[in-house]
């Protein structure tokens, strides 16, 4: 099961990882806004349920509680991003627009933790090495 949820947790890094991709790539797209963010829009809703689910294996898991915080704060962290979104489309003008660079920020935090989760999960998931016996 570990290696289960080491395998997840590279996946929301892939995943996040692939937004970033999706953002620049939208921001420099001709067509509207709304139309060119489609698919980072869906891809976000998609990396919440991930972050769910790896938080919910890593229960399963039985990971320390530490990792298993982390996996839910990415959850957390992902819905932020919505939040941040329909504040700075609220507020429109230089005021939205500065709340919306928060998005990219908290960007930087979700795949910085998530990062961290898929580092320490792969330690975990490796079998342990038995010490060696002096003869």
């Amino acid at each position: 099961m570990r290696r289960s949820f080491a395998g997840l947790a590279t996946l929301q890094v892939l995943a996040v990882v692939a937004q970033f991709f999706l953002a620049a790539s939208s921001a420099f797209d001709t067509a509207p806004n709304d139309e060119s963010f489609q698919t980072h829009r869906m891809l976000g809703a998609g990396i919440i349920l991930l972050a769910v689910l790896v938080t919910i294996v890593a229960a399963i898991a039985r990971m320390p509680g530490r990792l298993i915080g982390m996996s839910g704060l990415v959850a957390g962290l992902a819905v932020v991003q919505f939040v941040i979104g329909a504040i700075a489309k609220a507020l429109d003008g230089a005021a939205g627009e500065l709340v919306f660079g928060l998005h990219a920020v908290n960007g930087l935090a979700i795949l910085a933790v998530a990062g961290m989760i898929a580092r320490q999960a792969g330690q975990l998931s490796r079998p342990a090495t038995p010490a060696r016996q002096a003869p």
